[in-house]
C-alpha cells in the first residue's frame, strides 16, 4: 500500500480558489468552523485522502456504515468571487513525518489548482474561559499582514509564545518558504478545555470578511450558549465545593 492515497471524486474547473485548512486541534476550533461553512454553503466533496499517517480506525454511522479515517477536500464555485476550497478531516498526521507529508500534499494540490491564497485555522489556548475571544494572526508577508489587520485580526507581541504547532503552523510555514504562496493562520482564543463553538464562531466572522462570504452563525451562537451554561454550572459547583480562603481565585482561575 502507498503511504498516501489521493482519491479524486470530482475535478471541477476552479477560478483562483482560496484554500482554507481546518483540521482537529486546540478546542477543535478550526474543524468546527470549516464544517459549519461546508454545511451552510452546501460545498461538494472533491477529494479524499487516505493514509497510514492517520490512526488505523474506521468510523460507524447510525446505519452501521463505515468510513476510514481520512482527510477530505470540498469546493464551492462562486460568481464574481474567488472559489473556495476547504481541507478538513478526522485527524491530523500522527507523526512528524506524517504532518510534513500531508501538509506538503495539501499545498501541492493548492498549487495545482492555482490557489490565490491559503488560510489555516486553529485555536489559541489561554487556559481559561474567554468571554470575548480575539482572533490572532500570523502571515507570510506584509501585504497579507495589512489584509488581516483590516479584518480585525490582532498581532500581539509575544503571542502565541511557543509558535504554532501542528498542521495550522506547518502548512503556513511550507506555503511561505517552499511554495512561495500568500498565506496566513487565524487563531481563535479558547480555553482549550473542550470543543469550543464560541471560538469557532469568532473565527468564522473574521474569515467571512477575508473571503467575502456571508454565513448565518445563529446555530453556532446557540451551541455557544449551551456550552456557557454548562461551564457556568461547573464553575458554580466548583466554587461551592472548594473551602473559602483568602487566596481563592475560583474554579477556572
Amino acid at each position: 500500500m502507498e503511504k498516501i492515497i489521493v482519491n479524486k471524486i470530482k475535478s471541477p474547473r476552479l477560478s483562483n480558489p482560496v484554500f482554507i485548512v481546518g483540521l482537529p486541534g486546540i478546542g477543535n476550533i478550526g474543524k468546527i468552523a470549516v464544517e459549519y461553512l461546508i454545511d451552510k454553503l452546501k460545498m461538494i466533496r472533491m477529494t479524499d485522502i487516505v493514509t497510514q499517517y492517520l490512526p488505523p480506525q474506521v468510523f460507524i454511522n447510525e446505519e452501521g456504515l463505515i468510513h476510514l479515517a481520512k482527510n477530505s477536500i470540498y469546493y464551492k464555485k462562486r460568481i464574481n468571487k474567488n472559489d473556495l476550497v476547504i481541507v478538513t478531516g478526522d485527524f491530523q498526521g500522527t507523526t512528524q513525518e506524517g504532518q510534513y507529508e500531508l501538509s506538503y500534499l495539501i499545498l501541492q494540490l493548492a498549487e495545482e489548482m492555482k490557489a490565490s491564497a491559503v488560510y489555516t485555522l486553529g485555536g489559541y489556548s489561554v487556559g481559561k474561559i474567554v468571554e470575548h475571544p480575539r482572533v490572532l494572526g500570523a502571515v507570510s508577508d506584509r501585504k497579507m499582514l495589512e489584509v488581516l489587520k483590516a479584518a480585525g485580526v490582532v498581532f500581539p507581541k509575544g503571542e502565541p509564545g511557543g509558535g504554532i504547532v501542528g498542521s495550522a503552523g506547518l502548512v503556513l510555514g511550507l506555503a511561505t518558504e517552499v511554495f512561495e504562496m500568500s498565506a496566513a493562520c487565524l487563531m481563535g482564543e479558547t480555553s482549550g478545555y473542550f470543543a469550543d463553538p464560541r471560538g469557532a464562531m469568532v473565527l468564522l466572522e473574521t474569515l467571512s470578511k477575508l473571503v467575502s462570504t456571508d454565513v448565518d452563525l445563529q446555530e453556532l451562537e446557540e451551541r455557544s450558549k449551551q456550552i456557557e451554561e454548562i461551564t457556568g454550572k461547573m464553575q458554580q459547583e466548583g466554587m461551592q465545593q472548594k473551602p473559602p480562603g483568602k487566596d481563592d481565585l475560583g474554579y477556572f482561575g
